[in-house]
């Protein structure tokens, strides 16, 4: 093949390398615009897994970069006048001059024609001049050529809210080094790590409104470093910043990070593919150094498609179809895990523009919640890595979680997810709850045996708080008719008989949730057809504004009159005082998923002119209104929540800045804890799904709204539940489907993670504890046998399962 690459950073170097060597009859050409051996920038970082892959694909490269590397396991955080160190994070730094020379060198050597100070301006004109069979357009952030075929590569670029300036420094750090700094401006950060024998790269970042209000817009190059020297002058110990870029006038060397994702990454321009490779690609922020990573990692996946199916073709001349299938494949790879490190980095990155957010944390939290910002970073993953860290830090935090929840605690690690938690006059063992779930299997609105079975048998199974399913405050207010109610006597007696049986038969709290179907009533059971309306003996449905949820299928419920509303409102109190009676320890306000309440608060919903509609405060109105009447209903010992949806994911509708909105409203109102859920408002909705996807809002409203909060959604395993909790992105987590397929999941995650000791009352109940011992062993055995078969300690196979 004839192949061009037009840029000579490090994919398209790599790449070159990699296909002379694969096949030296390749005609490879890189095109550089710098002079040679010239670059800009300063250092750079891989993780121990990227120098392996480097390894396996050229050992001579990889030897040469290992030489020249910086090494290091130790990241430290500074913040508020404290030093938190943890280890066994595996990094490497290497000027980035540096590894260019190596890759030049090595392609020099391989016979690669490196052509250097020539600047393209006609892609497609040096194609004909090398009458090339493949362009490689690696030519970086600011692509010319993505640009130039935008409608084929459809780039989305999002343009990022912090400013960073990249300077160097003398001062040798010996530790990947994260330091904080609180101004009267807002905060700064620097992201600082030794690359080589003498220099270290020093990052320093803050969002654009408090760049602009520290007046660094207006300063010169020199001013604003020396700003930072001051700002950081505890850092550098008397050293200097440095510069290299001369050439930038005021604060033009301050930058703001461009989210780059491409939908197609090949272009055919007159029949000869042009192929996107590394930044011009993608781009990862910096805050987990993954952008060189993904260049190289780029070209050793593009030549290993090229040496697959060329070899599929079983010849040297790689054909039209060989072509073909090789750029379909290395797309389809590499996207993939592309993906994954951008949705890593976008947390990190994210993380890094709020740390307002979470500057009220003590400096133990503060650095645990940085060290698992992407969440690729989990609780036992961090143990593996340090376990002495996660030890102290769990003992801190148990330490702190007794002293608030006013609990005496061994002092001893224990599993963030088995600290208590008191909210009001209510302790809790632990930090899990079983979600409210619905099971239509009333009668009438009696809740009956299965839900003795169900609840009971969820109460025994370790969680610290069971919520019984939405509980409907009138037979108009049901989701379908198997649904349970509070509105009689009977329905009252029913739930004291469940309250009494989880109270004399476990440890656990029972919260009630009340709710009103509103537009989304009067449905069959979900497995006759979920959301679809009975087919005979439906009931009239009420909504903030007039509205059908299932287009052409549902009844279209009518808007809400004054007297319906004070109606509602009414229902609501004698619900509350029904639950009081039957004895529930917590209350919960149903404000989600386009029910009645939520259909007041959301855009895509509420329609109304009066005082209920409008601004978002006007809709939140009648949702706090019966919130606050409840509220001076229900025992004021005993907490109260409330469930929204946190998002919306439709265009127009509510977004998590609104969700801190509105849960500082109920706040206000009374509310003790926000349940964060997201979406079911709308059929519309296109949510974005994964582990622990719903976690981030529960962080922003207790962060911050300054309001305690559940996290909810895809929590299936401790290491989920430890890792928020730790993190302090929840107060609580609730966990639903799997307590389903498991009514213990709590206390088969405890001896899954080995852990048996007292807490606040976290051991297994007598009953339970042969079964105990058997998992256990279960467990053990299992361990043992991965061991044996692979050749690797328990703790290696732990660690390999957990990088799977």
């Amino acid at each position: 093949m004839n192949i061009v690459c037009i840029g000579g950073g490090p994919a398209g170097l790599y790449f070159s390398l990699l296909m002379k060597k694969q096949n030296p009859e390749h005609r490879i050409t890189v095109i550089e615009r710098n002079r040679p051996y010239d670059t800009f920038g300063w250092g750079v970082v891989f993780s121990d897994q990227t120098l392996g892959n480097l390894a396996n694909a050229d050992e001579p490269t990889a030897r040469a970069i290992l030489q020249a590397f910086n090494h290091w396991d130790d990241i430290e955080i500074r913040f508020k006048g404290e030093s938190v160190r943890s280890g066994g994070h595996g990094f490497c730094g290497i000027g980035r001059k540096r590894l260019l020379n190596i890759l030049q060198a090595r392609c020099e050597e391989l016979g690669v024609q490196l052509k250097f100070e020539t600047e393209v301006q006609d892609d497609q004109a040096i194609a004909r001049q090398y009458g090339a069979d493949l362009v490689i357009a690696s030519d970086g952030l600011n692509s010319r050529i993505r640009t130039r075929y935008a409608a084929s590569y459809q780039p989305e670029i999002d343009q990022r809210h912090c400013r960073f300036v990249w300077l160097g420094t003398r001062k040798k750090f010996e530790a990947f080094t994260f330091a904080f700094r609180q101004t009267p401006y807002g905060w700064f950060q620097a992201h600082i790590y030794q690359y080589d024998g003498d220099t270290s790269t020093f990052i320093v970042e803050t969002p654009e409104h408090v760049w602009r209000a520290a007046g660094l817009d207006s300063m010169s190059q020199e001013e604003g470093i020396a700003f930072c020297e001051t700002l950081f002058a505890q850092e550098l110990d008397g050293h200097g910043l440095l510069s290299n870029s001369p050439h930038l006038r005021g604060s033009a060397q301050w930058i703001t990070f461009p989210r780059i994702v491409c939908r197609q990454w090949v272009h055919r321009q007159d029949g000869v593919p042009v192929v996107l490779m590394g930044d011009a690609a993608h781009t990862a922020h910096y805050s987990i150094g993954s952008g060189t990573k993904l260049a190289l990692e780029d070209a050793i996946e593009l030549a290993r498609c090229f040496g697959q199916y060329a070899d599929a073709a079983a010849t040297a001349v790689v054909s039209a179809a060989a072509t073909d299938a090789a750029l379909a494949a290395y797309q389809q790879l590499r996207a993939i895990e592309v993906l994954k490190i951008q949705s890593a980095a976008r947390n990190s990155m994210e993380w890094f523009e709020n740390v307002e957010r979470y500057s009220a944390m003590e400096a133990p939290q503060f650095a645990y919640a940085m060290l698992t910002r992407s969440q690729r970073i989990s609780h036992e993953n961090l143990r593996l890595r340090d376990p002495a860290y996660v030890a102290d830090y769990e003992r801190w935090l148990a330490r702190r979680a007794g002293e608030q929840a006013g609990v005496a605690l061994p002092d001893e690690a224990m599993p963030p997810m088995l600290t208590p938690f008191r909210l009001r006059g209510v302790l809790l063992k632990n930090r899990i709850a079983v979600s409210p779930m619905a099971q239509y299997s009333a009668v009438d609105g009696v809740a009956g045996d299965y839900h003795l079975m169900h609840l009971g048998a969820r109460a025994m199974g370790g969680a610290a708080l069971v919520f019984a399913e939405m509980t409907c405050v009138s037979a108009d207010a049901r989701i379908t008719p198997a649904c349970p109610g509070m509105y009689t006597e009977a329905h009252t007696q029913a739930w004291q008989r469940i309250v009494d049986f989880v109270h004399a038969s476990s440890d656990a709290k029972i919260a009630l949730q009340l709710g009103h179907a509103g537009p989304k009533g009067s449905t069959r059971p979900m497995w006759d057809g979920i959301d679809l309306p009975l087919e005979d003996g439906n009931w009239p449905l009420l909504a903030a504004s007039s509205q059908q949820y299932l287009a052409g299928v549902s009844q279209v419920a009518r808007a809400a009159s004054a007297g319906d509303l004070a109606r509602i409102e009414h229902d609501f109190v004698r619900a509350t005082l029904a639950a009081a009676v039957a004895g529930f320890d917590w209350l919960e306000l149903h404000c989600a998923h386009g029910y009645l309440l939520s259909s007041f608060i959301s855009p895509l919903t509420n329609r109304r002119t009066d005082e209920y509609g409008g601004s978002l405060e006007n809709r939140c109105r009648y949702p706090l209104r019966v919130l606050r009447a409840m509220r001076a209903a229900w025992p004021q010992d005993k907490p109260m929540s409330v469930r929204i949806s946190a998002h919306d994911w439709v265009e127009g509708g509510i977004t998590p800045d609104d969700a801190v909105v509105i849960a500082r409203l109920f706040k206000q109102a009374g509310a003790d804890l926000i349940d964060c859920s997201s979406g079911q408002v709308s059929k519309l909705e296109q949510p974005v799904y994964g582990r622990m996807f719903q976690a981030p809002f529960a962080d922003r409203v207790r962060n911050e709204a300054g309001i305690a909060s559940m996290a909810v959604g895809s929590i299936f395993e401790a290491d989920h539940a430890n890792s928020i909790i730790a993190a302090g992105r929840a107060d609580l987590c609730a966990v639903g489907r799997p307590h389903l397929a498991n009514p213990a999941w709590t206390l088969t995650e405890m001896a899954r993670i080995g852990y048996s000791g007292a807490g606040a009352g976290a051991t297994w109940p007598k009953q339970y504890r042969p079964a105990q011992l058997q998992l256990e062993r279960n467990l053990q055995r299992e361990r043992q046998l991965a061991a044996a078969s692979t050749g690797l300690t328990s703790q290696q196979v732990a660690a390999r399962l957990l990088e799977g």
